[in-house]
């Protein structure tokens, strides 16, 4: 898909509905081949910006997020750039993504130092075998009460149950299409005893794994909403048709104890 490709097919589609959703897109992507095609220098910020209204067909951004920090361009510059887009009108809320919580910490101080928008929200990778997040950036964003849109919430498709070890991933699936991290993953055995294990729970609600997955990922503490990842209304159907149902606890100890988490009885405790 082309870059942009995915903001004109929604912006084709919202029509008059666009007023009732709200919209987030993201800033630091490579757009062409020149110096400022990329990144989250001014210049940059301020065209894609421009691109993505007239993309959209709207005149206004709810959320817009910085996909990941940026070493090259002074942190300053950035917020700077997205708190004039802010008083123009032009984007709503300013967020963050794949920022570690000494990076968001950072950014706030220097929004509050500044009179500048600071960033409400976070998106980072979390799902039951994903849990790094619980260590310091969940605590954090609790803390300063910045919002947390995690994504890869079924793990990059391997709690949807459909990979085994070792044998070749089914035909149409991302595994398949070669994805780079999700063949990391595929190559170690643990995954697979933990996805096991995880059936067996599922199996017992009489849910699917995926089911499960989301379910465990939205009800846990602190966590604002997940993006789900599917290639049919299908599957989005079935994934969500649980979430807002709570586990109970002595299943949330199964999964703590299966996936080993140290920082599991921390994050809940905030």
């Amino acid at each position: 898909m082309e870059s942009g490709q995915s903001e004109t097919i929604l912006g084709n589609l919202l029509g008059a509905r666009r007023h009732q959703i709200i919209l987030a897109t993201k800033v630091h992507g490579r757009v062409g081949l020149g110096a400022n095609d990329a990144g989250q220098s001014r210049y940059h910020i301020f065209r894609a910006v421009e691109n993505s209204l007239r993309r959209l067909q709207t005149d206004y951004i709810d959320l817009y997020q910085v996909h990941r920090f940026d070493e090259s361009t002074p942190l300053e510059e950035t917020l700077r750039a997205l708190d004039d887009l802010v008083r123009q009108g032009k984007i709503r809320y300013i967020g963050c993504s794949n920022y570690a919580a000494w990076q968001i910490a950072k950014a706030h101080g220097i929004s509050a130092q500044l009179n500048l928008h600071r960033f409400e929200s976070v998106q980072p990778e979390y799902s039951i075998i994903n849990r790094d997040i619980e260590r310091e950036l969940l605590p954090f964003a609790a803390s300063e009460q910045v919002g947390v849109i995690v994504y890869s919430p079924l793990g990059r498709g391997l709690l949807a149950g459909k990979y085994a070890f070792e044998q070749a991933p089914p035909e149409g699936t991302r595994g398949a299409a070669g994805e780079q991290r999700l063949q990391v993953l595929l190559k170690q055995e643990h995954h697979f005893h933990i996805v096991e294990r995880l059936k067996a729970i599922a199996a017992r609600k009489g849910w699917s794994l995926a089911q499960l997955a989301l379910t465990w990922v939205v009800s846990r503490p602190h966590i604002t909403s997940a993006i789900l990842g599917a290639s049919n209304p299908r599957q989005v159907i079935e994934s969500v048709q649980y979430v807002g149902e709570k586990l109970s606890p002595e299943e949330l100890s199964e999964i703590d104890e299966i996936t080993n988490n140290p920082y599991a009885g921390k994050v809940g405790q905030l």
